[in-house]
């Protein structure tokens, strides 16, 4: 494992989603599964990391009383429009001291901690930007969208799907939100990547999947009992 205790570890926790695709009538985040909520359960994976020593979440405005409760010693603030917008408010109240900030979907909840190790590790090995991923399963070809016609096989050994925590430097990462600002982006990574700066990949988990769909609460559920 590399030597990263003097460095100083941050996550921002993005917790903004609607839950509109889950079918809840409250925002993801506070979806309960085995019990407690998707909020708890992910930032329970950070609160008792070694390496992190900092938790923000970032939470919809109407939802910050109880986005604290259910987060004790973490710092709760209002979220944006989006998620790259939440990511900024996020940001905005990491301690001035961090050196590495993890940012992490809440809705990837069971995320395990070797990953949060994983990428912490390549960040303290010099690497400016890291990102975990899982390989493709699928047999993926392309499409075409107007007529539905399928076009040729794409060889899935050189494609891999991305996940979180996205793992940063502070300073590359607030020079990206800077420049990227009014630029829809689709994560973290492509901010940092428009600057120039490369994004190592590390092995991620299937246990890190997104829950997004009904389906994956049943998943959720059984990942959560163990």
């Amino acid at each position: 494992m590399a030597a990263h205790d003097q460095l100083i570890v941050a996550a921002v926790l993005v917790a903004a989603g609607d839950g509109v695709r889950l079918g809840a009538d409250v925002p993801k985040a506070f979806v309960e599964v085995a019990g407690r909520t998707l909020l708890e359960h992910a930032v329970a994976r950070f609160a008792t990391h070694p390496a992190v020593r900092d938790v923000v979440v970032a939470a919809p405005a109407a939802t910050l009383d109880r986005a604290g409760s259910l987060a004790p010693g973490a710092t709760v603030v209002a979220g944006g429009a989006d998620r790259q917008s939440s990511v900024s408010c996020g940001l905005a109240a990491v301690a001035e001291d961090v050196d590495l900030v993890l940012v992490h979907d809440v809705a990837r909840a069971f995320v395990p901690p070797d990953v949060l190790t994983r990428v912490v590790d390549a960040l303290s090995d010099g690497a400016d930007a890291v990102v975990p991923t899982v390989p493709v399963s699928d047999t993926i070809r392309s499409v075409d969208a107007e007529t539905g016609d399928l076009g040729g096989l794409v060889d899935r050994a050189q494609l891999t799907a991305m996940q979180t925590p996205q793992g940063f430097r502070k300073d590359v990462l607030v020079r990206a939100h800077a420049a990227g600002a009014g630029v829809r982006a689709t994560d973290d990574a492509a901010l940092v990547e428009a600057l120039g700066v490369r994004v190592r990949a590390v092995a991620g988990d299937e246990r890190a999947f997104k829950v997004t769909h009904p389906l994956d609460l049943a998943l959720a559920e059984v990942v959560a009992r163990g």
